[in-house]
């Protein structure tokens, strides 16, 4: 008897950098080798930009193409927004995983909370599907992506195969180094830095005054295990993250607070 056909993957995949990038390009394309890819992205740069959504504003989508060709949907909102409007409306049926990428600059430690990379796999997980955010640690002007989108593919099907716990997410970072100078493949933690930020004041050329941020990324946790320090020691970084944000060592310490109290006069 003849095997049953394996089933192609419907996959969805969005961004931070805008649907131009060509982060997300490398990663289409390699997306296809293992199913059905639907590309839903920013029509421009979106980073940083956390998990906003756009509520108080009409969402535009827009068809994309590249060389002539369809490539994808553009949308007039951020990487949340993006997902939200595939799965609510765009798709006809809900994706088998989400990949968002590949995004040019690491997004570990601080700078998770911060990555619209990370909140359009954070959305996907939120509406039940399997996600990935899969970022190059490199901020050069011509990064290669073929190895980060190779690597997104594999783990892609890795993880379609698997599954994922409920609320659960993979945030992957990948050196910017060649293939061969890649030491290996590390879970981790999420790492401890913060922003030392700094305003720039600087003036327009009608000479009115406006700030640039700018600011230097301090390493509070040196430790081997943590996405930061793998990454800087050329491995791939992989992390679990959740959405739920409750500290929970905390809330068991905080029940014996007489919280009542707070509302007597």
């Amino acid at each position: 008897m003849a095997p049953a056909p394996r089933k192609r993957l419907r996959i969805l995949v969005s961004n931070d950098d805008g649907i131009d990038a060509p982060g997300i390009a490398g990663l289409t394309h390699e997306l296809k080798k293992l199913g059905d890819v639907t590309v839903v992205a920013p029509d421009k740069q979106r980073s940083a930009v956390g998990h906003a959504i756009t509520v108080n504003y009409p969402l535009r989508a827009k068809e994309f193409s590249k060389n002539g060709t369809f490539f994808g949907y553009a949308v007039e909102g951020t990487p949340a927004d993006c997902v939200k409007l595939a799965v609510r409306s765009l798709l006809k049926e809900k994706p088998d995983i989400l990949v968002s990428g590949v995004n040019h600059g690491s997004n570990t430690a601080i700078n998770i909370i911060y990555s619209g990379t990370v909140s359009a796999a954070t959305e996907g997980t939120v509406l039940g599907i399997p996600s990935i955010a899969v970022s190059l640690s490199t901020w050069g002007k011509e990064p290669d992506f073929r190895f980060a989108s190779k690597f997104s593919r594999i783990l892609a099907a890795f993880v379609a195969g698997e599954g994922l716990p409920h609320g659960t997410l993979l945030n992957v970072n990948i050196p910017a180094v060649t293939e061969k100078e890649i030491r290996g493949v590390r879970l981790t933690r999420q790492g401890k830095t913060r922003w030392d930020d700094t305003f720039d004041v600087r003036r327009d050329p009608n000479n009115k005054e406006y700030y640039w941020l700018t600011g230097k990324l301090q390493v509070m946790d040196e430790s081997e295990d943590t996405d930061e320090i793998a990454v800087m020691n050329r491995y791939i970084s992989i992390t679990p993250i959740h959405y739920d944000l409750t500290d929970y060592d905390t809330l068991s310490k905080i029940r014996r607070w007489n919280v009542d109290r707070l509302l007597k006069k």
